[in-house]
């Protein structure tokens, strides 16, 4: 009788990261791993399983039926993985935790990280606020918030740095600015922290620009830039699919970096902690801070 095979927890954790992201860069942006890495892991398991997983090419990819056959129970050997680390954990977190985000990130990163939050702490009720970095300070200090995840703001020292880069001009990747042409902008409205650097740096090197497309919502701001309207300045870690970043250019004068920080209460709050570690262990591990 043959020995079955046993499937490392990371490797299967790879595996339903890149089915739920749909894809293996998505998996990478939610992992914080290097592309190549998710890769690898694919190709580990697929050796374990003596079986192809995913079926893919340069346009898309596919579950393979043993892909699909190994996909329900992947998902139920991480969350058996999880609750038998929570039984041998304190006391498991309990309460309502309110997250404040910057959409960039919810729409990244962040629900591979509330997804694995709420598995290992099912106790913990999540309400969730995205917006403007600025805006989301604001309800913090008012006390209605207990957890920001936020690009810091100048003057104010707070937080733990989740890592730091500088802003980057993305665009849909056929884009080409109009030799003489003001650029034309894609922003948030103010206060936008990204908005401001992109204005001052552009008056700064005396470029003309205009805004040629505004909205308050990351995924309006990248249909905009898929539909080749204009250029984005935002960060290049949490790049919305389907944009890619600009090499810099006469026409392109580098941006200033930004710093994200994660803003918590501290030990009163313990589930609060928790998501803060949980970030910034992500954070970490995609190698930013």
């Amino acid at each position: 009788m043959t020995n079955s095979p046993l499937f490392p927890a990371d490797l299967l954790r790879t595996f339903v990261t890149v089915v739920e992201a749909r894809s293996f860069s998505g998996a990478a942006r939610m992992l914080g791993l290097r592309q190549s890495t998710v890769s690898q892991h694919v190709a580990r398991l697929e050796a374990l399983a003596r079986r192809r997983l995913i079926d893919r090419d340069t346009h898309h990819m596919a579950l393979t039926v043993d892909g699909e056959r190994l996909l329900d129970q992947a998902r139920a050997l991480i969350d058996a993985h999880i609750r038998l680390a929570n039984s041998f954990a304190d006391a498991p977190l309990r309460g309502r935790l309110r997250l404040g985000a910057s959409e960039d990130f919810v729409l990244s990163a962040l629900p591979h990280i509330l997804a694995a939050f709420a598995r290992r702490h099912p106790e913990v009720d999540l309400e969730l606020r995205a917006g403007l970095s600025h805006d989301l300070y604001d309800a913090y200090d008012a006390g209605r918030l207990d957890v920001i995840f936020v690009k810091r703001r100048s003057g104010d020292r707070r937080g733990q740095l989740a890592w730091r880069e500088p802003v980057r001009w993305i665009a849909h990747p056929d884009w080409r600015a109009v030799p003489g042409a003001p650029l034309p902008l894609l922003l948030y409205p103010p206060p936008s922290m990204t908005r401001a650097l992109a204005i001052e740096t552009l008056e700064s090197r005396e470029v003309p620009w205009r805004v040629a497309f505004t909205s308050s919502s990351l995924s309006g701001l990248s249909a905009a830039a898929r539909a080749g309207i204009g250029l984005l300045p935002h960060s290049a870690r949490l790049m919305p699919p389907e944009l890619a970043p600009l090499p810099h250019a006469a026409t392109l004068p580098a941006l200033p970096d930004i710093e994200f920080v994660v803003i918590d209460p501290g030990e009163t709050n313990p589930a609060a902690r928790g998501l803060t570690a949980m970030i910034l262990t992500w954070a970490l591990g995609a190698g930013g801070a």
